[in-house]
Parts: structure tokens; C-alpha cells; sequence
């Protein structure tokens, strides 16, 4: 039974604390610890979260000296990650019971380097409120840039994967998540759990709602942009990568062709043809992409 790390980077989400921590002491797989990083929270949550888990040595707390960002953070987390396979899991979100159980029997085999499943939309009270539609079964190849969103929580990986990255980017407030779902799935399989295995509290107070839409934006484009010239992308859909990053938008005009119906079907072609000849994975879709 493989050991995993949840890794928790908190920032002012004491009051939220409680459902995540019942969430994981209830879970139906056994083997896991919890790591807690606190980014300098100026609440009460440093004493919430320590009152919580007192009685559960499952779980290790550990504090910024000062506020870092969330990059850095999560960054941090894995710093004292001990387990096999890894995943991130917010201070105010949930596990559902069965999540870790299904995320663990994922990995089929060694070419898989993740797993991602579906995610429940909650109301500020964590009641669910909807399925995220846009979670998709993707196909990974190097064009791949989670544009439009397909997939988010419940992501995992195996930890001796991201030390194989350059890691989380601790420089980042935002899109901190895409960066590192862009690098680990550079290394390998991914493999979607076709179940509802997060929950995913919408508040006011959450960084995504906090942050102006033209950050985040300009956050995710500067990722996709690093991906290409990581993965030495000179050109895409006939046209050329930019030397310089600019402007977002230039970036996300690159990727307007996998809008489209004609690009959607040819990558559900691809992974009815990766079911029947998994060698086939990982190759360059140069008619659709370059």
C-alpha cells in the first residue's frame, strides 16, 4: 500500500479547516499524512489548525516567517513530503471518501505519472452545488496546455516525477496549479478517474475569487508561454512562438485553433487510437498543431 502526501498550503482558511481535516481522517485508503504549510496567516488559523490536529500525528504543521505567496508554499509542501505519490488539496476544500482509495488505483502502471478525476462545485458551506463540465479525458501530447481548462482536482503524481521538474515555481501567486500539471504531465500518462472525488468551495475569501481576472489571466498565459519554450516549441499552428512575452493575449491566439470542432474531434480520434495502440502516445500531432 503506497504512502501518499496531501499537501496543504494555508493561508487564512482556518475557519474552513475543519471539513477539510474530517474529509481526510475519513477517507477509505489508510496510508497517508497530511502536510500543512501555513504562509504567515494574520487569522487565528495557526491555533484553529493546530487545535484540529493535535490528537493525529498524521498530520505535520509547518509555518512561513513570513508571507511567501502561494507558489512558494505549495513549493514548500513537498519540501516534507514523504509519501510515494503527491497531491494538493486546499485548506477549504474536501475529499470525497473514496478519493484517495481511486486516485492510488490509477496508476495501472509506471508510464502513469498522475491521475485527475472530476470536481464538485460548493456553495460557501461546502454544500455541492454542480459538477465542473469541463473536466475532460484528455489527450497529452506536446501541444497540450490546458487551454481551454479540461481538468483540475483531484490531481496527483508521483513525487519522484516532479523532482524529475524544475518544481513549483515559487515566484507565482497565480496559475500555480497549471504550471505544475504542464510539467509532470511532460514525463508520461496521465489517467483520468472518471468520479467525483473533490470538492471545490466557491467563497469570497478564496484566491481565485480574490485575484482580478486580468492577473490570473496574465498569469496563466506567462505559464503556457514558458511551456512552449520549455518543451522548444518554435512554431505552433504555422505560427510563429513570440521571442519575448508580451501580451496574454498573443499567447492565448495561438491556441484559438484548439477551440475549434475539427482540432476537438482529431484529439478524440487520438485517444480512441491510444486505447487500441498505447505506443502511440505522446506523439506529435504535426498536421493538427504545427
Amino acid at each position: 500500500m503506497e504512502k501518499i502526501s496531501i499537501l496543504i498550503a494555508n493561508y487564512n482558511n482556518g475557519e474552513y479547516f475543519k471539513e477539510c481535516f474530517t474529509s481526510l481522517i475519513n477517507q477509505t485508503y489508510s496510508n497517508w499524512e497530511a502536510i500543512i504549510v501555513d504562509d504567515c496567516s494574520v487569522d487565528d488559523s495557526v491555533n484553529i489548525i493546530k487545535k484540529i490536529i493535535e490528537n493525529d500525528s498524521r498530520f505535520l504543521l509547518f509555518q512561513n516567517p513570513e508571507n511567501k505567496g502561494c507558489g512558494f508554499t505549495k513549493r514548500k509542501c513537498m519540501e516534507f513530503a514523504t509519501g510515494v505519490i503527491c497531491a494538493y488539496l486546499d485548506p477549504d476544500d474536501a475529499l470525497y471518501p473514496e478519493a484517495i482509495e481511486k486516485a492510488i488505483q490509477g496508476y495501472t502502471n509506471n508510464n502513469i505519472v498522475a491521475t485527475y478525476s472530476k470536481m464538485m462545485l460548493c456553495d460557501e458551506n461546502l454544500i455541492p452545488h454542480k459538477v465542473f463540465s469541463k473536466t475532460k479525458n484528455i489527450y497529452n501530447n506536446k501541444y497540450f496546455f490546458n487551454y481551454p481548462i479540461q481538468f483540475a482536482h483531484f490531481f496527483t503524481f508521483r513525487k519522484c516525477v516532479y523532482f524529475k521538474t524544475t518544481g513549483i515555481n515559487p515566484t507565482l501567486k497565480t496559475a500555480v496549479d497549471q504550471d505544475l500539471y504542464l510539467k509532470i504531465l511532460e514525463l508520461g500518462q496521465v489517467k483520468f478517474i472518471r468520479k467525483v472525488l473533490y470538492k471545490y468551495r466557491l467563497h469570497s475569501n478564496g484566491i481565485s475569487q480574490q485575484d482580478t481576472k486580468e492577473v490570473a489571466k496574465e498569469s496563466f498565459a506567462s505559464v503556457i508561454y514558458a511551456t512552449m519554450k520549455r518543451r522548444g516549441i518554435k512554431k505552433i499552428n504555422k505560427q510563429l512562438i513570440p521571442n519575448t512575452y508580451k501580451n496574454p493575449e498573443d499567447i492565448f491566439k495561438l491556441l484559438d485553433y484548439q477551440l475549434h470542432p475539427v482540432y476537438r474531434l482529431i484529439m478524440k480520434i487520438n485517444l480512441v487510437l491510444l486505447q487500441i495502440f498505447p505506443k502511440l502516445y505522446f506523439k506529435t500531432n504535426k498536421s493538427a498543431s504545427e
